[in-house]
């Protein structure tokens, strides 16, 4: 009994050595204190350095006229004031169109414009991503072509369409375009070749129907892609003018009030600077509200077969 407890403990020794050093192994590959406070300085820098657009705006918002065009600029306002903002509310009420009007359609042209190209995208990205049929690969590579074509490009192409469907000076002629954005559904696509097929073959075989699949099954597992695809759209169209498309006056949007503001010169900057930061206002709230989930979805939306 004795010689089994001596050979048992010769037989650990070894053992505790090894676990020895893997514990010291772990400790020199883990981060230190002093390069953990580095990372987060570093990182620190580069967030303010990022935020200054945005710090700017707020300052010039609250500025007088006279610190407006002081030079060399002030980069904070040093005697805040409301009368821009007063400012811009009279000027809209010398308008025959409502600023509140100019509002209301960029949050129609928004709304639904994102929410059909998110439909549209995801739906041509599942059976791009979970099916096979005859020139899929051409399919997504004439997606992937499509991408590399600026505004400018297919600008006569869409009024020339736009026109020809008779939709021209309404909301459909910016909306509709929308629902086309390339990247979309090249995001889309990308993120549900990565759910399980397993998954999507036991609703088959339980009587599920392919609608049935890509609501319940696969956009859930795809959430961090649709909100990164909401985010990306609603930027894009709240800032948009209307082009050639809009010509009534009461269809086109708050970008464009803004651009007739700034047209206004020197008087009008104040109101112009008020006017930027509300703009600004709606889609940087957007963006904080959604961007909380997407990471919230990406920690917890690891997918393996």
């Amino acid at each position: 009994m004795t010689a089994e407890l001596e050979l048992r403990g010769a037989d650990a020794t070894p053992v505790k050595k090894k676990e020895r050093k893997l514990a010291k192994r772990t400790k020199k590959l883990n981060r230190s204190f002093a390069g953990t406070v580095f990372l987060f300085l570093f990182i620190s820098v580069f967030a303010i350095f990022t935020s200054l657009p945005l710090v700017l705006t707020i300052s010039n918002a609250f500025k007088p006229l006279d610190e407006l065009f002081l030079f060399p600029p002030l980069f904070f306002v040093r005697n805040p004031t409301l009368s821009n903002f007063s400012d811009l509310f009279i000027l809209m009420q010398e308008g025959w169109v409502p600023f509140s009007r100019y509002v209301l359609n960029s949050f129609i042209i928004t709304g639904i414009g994102t929410f059909g190209h998110l439909m549209c995208a995801s739906m041509a990205a599942y059976p791009l991503a979970k099916n096979k049929f005859p020139f899929q690969k051409v399919m997504f590579s004439i997606v992937v072509l499509a991408l590399m074509f600026s505004p400018a490009v297919t600008g006569l192409p869409n009024f020339l369409i736009i026109s020809a469907l008779g939709i021209n000076n309404t909301y459909w002629a910016v909306i509709l375009p929308a629902f086309a954005f390339p990247l979309g559904l090249y995001l889309m696509k990308q993120f549900m070749e990565q759910v399980p097929d397993s998954l999507i073959e036991s609703a088959r075989l339980d009587g599920a129907s392919e609608f049935y699949i890509w609501r319940k099954i696969v956009m859930p597992n795809v959430k961090p892609a649709w909100l990164t695809l909401i985010i990306l759209q609603f930027q894009g169209l709240w800032v948009t003018t209307g082009g050639v498309f809009l010509r009534s006056e009461e269809l086109k949007p708050l970008t464009f009030a803004i651009n007739q503001i700034a047209l206004g010169g020197v008087a009008r900057a104040g109101a112009n600077a008020a006017a930027m930061l509300i703009t600004a206002a709606v889609p940087i709230t957007f963006f904080i509200f959604a961007q909380s989930r997407i990471i919230e979805t990406m920690a917890t939306s690891g997918m393996k077969e």
